[in-house]
């Protein structure tokens, strides 16, 4: 079922609610620039295993509402932390995927990991999506910049080179044009927001707050969130277990989804 709830006076985010019975509560955090329906092939099969699903869209993408500010990591892990009071969620187990990963570590490090007892990264974009001076992966400013300006100026043009980067598996014309869709609900602003926050914070000094067993998928072809910063994470978060998705690039939820599901059941057991 579907609901929304207030974060900010002025600012409703949009929640699925898999399979509310469940014995064990699994939030999910999509990455850039979807919504929860990203998540569609482990709603497809985890409910059926127990699991009570939950996916936000975070404010500006999917059904949630669009301010035209608010788009930092700290703003985004407080409405994470509203929703989780909201809903009375308790030893649950986090998710997220690209920078939506890189969310849920902040939440973990700003809130001190308030009711989370699990947390798995997808493809997370940290500790950083920029290129540091002591961290030579992931992407230049400049790079990123390229995609600000290209979501300014032709989203959709951005959306489908965007696209091409994503899987290393073959995608059918309908699949590409479902992930387009998904990006196109959406606003323009609150899309280049949030590479804006891609660009310009890092992780490192969240990582060591993490006190919950993690788990990390990530796919070792990946060019949206290279590889390496699977690495970087799995050296920085203690109880950290890095599995390498061979078959994967950033969309390992769907290129691998059966593998990611099973790692998944078999982590939060």
């Amino acid at each position: 079922m579907g609901y929304y709830i207030r974060v900010e006076p002025d600012v409703k985010i949009f929640v699925e609610d898999v399979n509310p019975a469940g014995q064990k509560t699994i939030l999910f955090i999509h990455g850039w620039p979807a919504n929860h329906k990203l998540f569609e092939y482990q709603f497809n099969q985890l409910p059926g295993l127990g699991y009570r699903c939950i996916g936000i869209d975070i404010r500006g993408f999917g059904k949630s509402d669009k301010p035209y500010i608010g788009y930092s990591y700290d703003r985004i892990a407080d409405d994470i932390y509203t929703i989780i009071n909201t809903l009375k969620l308790e030893n649950i187990t986090l998710v997220g995927h690209s920078v939506g990963g890189a969310i849920s570590i902040r939440y973990m490090a700003r809130h001190n990991g308030h009711n989370v007892s699990k947390l798995a990264l997808l493809g997370a974009a940290a500790p950083s999506f920029t290129k540091l001076p002591n961290f030579p992966y992931g992407h230049t400013k400049e790079e990123t910049n390229q995609l600000i300006q290209g979501t300014l100026s032709n989203r959709p043009k951005m959306l489908q080179g965007f696209g091409d980067l994503f899987f290393f598996q073959y995608t059918s014309a309908p699949f590409s044009d479902w992930f387009f869709n998904l990006g196109l609900e959406a606003a323009g602003y609150s899309t280049a927001a949030v590479l804006i926050s891609l660009r310009d914070e890092n992780l490192f000094g969240d990582l060591g707050k993490i006190q919950v067993p993690t788990l990390i998928l990530h796919g070792v072809h990946d060019l949206v969130c290279p590889y390496p910063l699977a690495l970087a994470m799995n050296q920085g978060i203690k109880s950290s277990k890095l599995v390498p998705m061979e078959k994967s690039g950033h969309g390992l939820f769907w290129e691998e989804h059966e593998k990611v599901n099973q790692e998944l059941n078999q982590f939060i057991g």
